[in-house]
């Protein structure tokens, strides 16, 4: 079968190995699309500092069950899935109580051990999701990134009735932005220096987007979500510029939640936290609830992902996509990669 092998930074490629065959608790995934995002072009330009070449990369995936392990119940053979792609110790503080997703020694499959891209992958059945078969497989490619965004959303509670300001219009502060709304958020704005990303949020639905390189954003939330302000902020880029904005704009006794990963080291206002009683949260990946979360509001049609897919490209042209991410010089949401 064919397998894609990142080498080095910038350097992939592809590769014929041995298909694997399932352990007795694990499911063989025929692999049908992967998306690529934005830690995986971190990768590709020998920016991540988590991960080693080489490596495979490869965990927004969809895909067939194509064999079961013989100890594997509740999946057959033909089913749409997904997977968590999480591998985790199982015995530390975190997983003792509930929290496998930060456990101590976290490794991602596709980052700190290889991923799906490839013809087929096995993984244990215990982080398999069955995909309902009104749910494309393009889509269900989108299930993980949707789970953060569900994830990062849950981490100041129930945002139903809430005003909610998301700053990034990336994939991710997109799907922060649908999912909030989806959640019963009764305002929801989304901030850019983009008006690509932001025209692309509109046609998803977003009608509040503000270009912060023309439009002063404290007096924009203000005009749109009153004088009360926001209830919660979500920085979803990583940088200097957004998490000081999400202080400096954030309302006394508000939230911030921080989803963006951060290169360098952030200098945040610590005064203006303390004196406004601020609530400052951060947010890693997902829990299985959040997976079925993310399932459930795309089954319910609540999302839109078909404006998201901006780029195609087939399974041979892997290297290809990610030289087209880098020429679009950011005109691009989510890229698919169709098996």
């Amino acid at each position: 079968m064919r397998q894609i092998v990142m080498t080095a930074p910038g350097k992939i490629e592809l590769r014929q190995i041995e298909r694997p065959e399932p352990l007795p608790h694990e499911v063989l995934i025929e692999i049908k699309r992967i998306g690529v995002c934005g830690s995986d072009i971190h990768v590709y330009h020998g920016l991540h500092p988590y991960t080693r070449y080489p490596i495979v990369q490869g965990h927004e995936v969809s895909g067939l069950i194509a064999e079961i392990g013989r100890d594997v119940a509740g999946l057959q053979v033909g089913e749409s899935v997904v997977f968590m792609p999480q591998v985790t110790c199982g015995t530390c503080y975190p997983c003792r109580n509930g929290m496998e997703h930060i456990c101590n020694q976290l490794k991602v499959m596709g980052f700190q051990t290889d991923g799906a891209a490839q013809e087929y992958f096995s993984v244990p059945a215990d982080h398999v999701l069955k995909i309902p078969s009104s749910i494309s497989l393009d889509h269900a490619a989108m299930v993980e990134p949707i789970a953060v965004a569900v994830h990062a959303l849950a981490r100041s509670g129930d945002v139903r009735g809430k005003k909610v300001v998301i700053l990034g219009a990336g994939t991710i502060g997109n799907l922060v932005a649908q999912a909030a709304r989806a959640l019963g958020a009764s305002k929801v704005l989304i901030t850019d220096i983009s008006e690509y990303k932001l025209e692309l949020a509109r046609a998803c639905g977003i009608p509040l987007v503000v270009n912060t390189m023309h439009i002063n954003l404290g007096e924009e939330i203000i005009k749109e979500l009153g004088s009360d302000q926001a209830d919660v902020i979500l920085e979803c880029v990583g940088s200097q510029e957004t998490i000081s904005q999400a202080i400096e704009f954030a309302r006394k006794g508000s939230v911030i939640i921080v989803v963006g990963v951060f290169g360098k080291k952030p200098c945040v206002d610590l005064g203006l936290v303390q004196d406004r009683e601020l609530t400052l949260i951060g947010t890693l990946m997902y829990q299985k609830r959040d997976y079925e979360r993310a399932i459930q509001l795309m089954g319910q049609g609540l999302l839109n992902l078909d404006g998201m897919i901006t780029h195609r490209f087939p399974f041979a042209a892997y290297a290809e996509a990610y030289q087209a991410i880098d020429e679009s010089k950011g005109k691009y949401l989510k890229v698919m990669i169709e098996l």
